[in-house]
């Protein structure tokens, strides 16, 4: 990471074959965008400081300061107060970064987004995939205003993306959404359902692995789980 924001020269480490622009000498004049700021290792938090506070920068393997002149916009989902508090995050820091702030309320704060984000994602992995969509049921759209979006818009983006996968005759129905989805649904008028929740998962895994080709690492990423609990699955389904 140092290496990606400050670059580096030529035998600075293992594998630096040549000299490296950083993406902090590549935005002078300009902006730099650091997403997930929350994240960045501590000792980075304090490089960062300096850089913010007097303008100069030194290259992995470098001796002489490099100058810079950019804006920096830096983004997080965290607490970062919290983060403070819990050592995490330097307090000189975060006041450094936080002169002007802009609050992005979360997916789950603005649920009369999601109709339009569900369209927009459905158009992008319909074109995609070369499968349109001519109907997006009510019920479907209902289960997705219910859920709370810890994930935010990657979150939403990623379901749709595996609805789309299960769709059929051009409508995203309810029982397209993933199965954790699916619990947020009405009951139904008939006490017994047509499949088991296990009957439900089985079908699931394998019309992810049929869409994938047998690509497990890419249906464990869609599945949203891990590839050793996919592995269990199959072996537990007979897939």
């Amino acid at each position: 990471l140092e290496s990606e924001l400050f670059g580096h020269t030529a035998g600075a480490f293992t594998g630096a074959a040549k000299n490296k622009k950083g993406l902090m000498e590549e935005a002078d004049g300009g902006t730099l965008f650091l997403d997930e700021i929350g994240e960045m290792p501590v000792d980075l938090q304090a490089k960062l400081l300096r850089v913010l506070e007097s303008g100069e920068f030194i290259k992995v393997g470098e001796t002489k300061p490099t100058k810079v002149n950019m804006r920096v916009i830096a983004a997080t989902n965290r607490d970062l107060p919290a983060e403070i508090a819990a050592g995490n995050f330097r307090e000189d820091l975060y006041y450094r970064l936080s002169v002007f702030q802009i609050k992005l309320p979360s997916l789950g704060e603005r649920p009369s987004d999601i109709d339009e984000y569900a369209r927009h994602f459905t158009n992008v992995f319909a074109a995609k995939m070369d499968k349109p969509v001519e109907t997006i049921e009510p019920g479907y759209l209902e289960l997705l205003r219910r859920h709370p979006w810890r994930g935010n818009i990657r979150e939403l983006r990623n379901v749709v993306e595996r609805s789309m996968i299960m769709a059929s005759d051009g409508v995203l129905r309810a029982e397209d959404l993933p199965v954790e989805l699916q619990h947020g649904a009405p009951a139904s008028d008939d006490s017994t359902l047509p499949l088991s929740l296990r009957a439900i998962e089985k079908q699931h895994i394998a019309r992810m692995l049929d869409h994938t080709g047998g690509n497990k690492t890419e249906a464990a990423r869609l599945l949203g789980i891990g590839l050793t609990t996919l592995y269990r699955k199959i072996e537990e389904y007979g897939l």
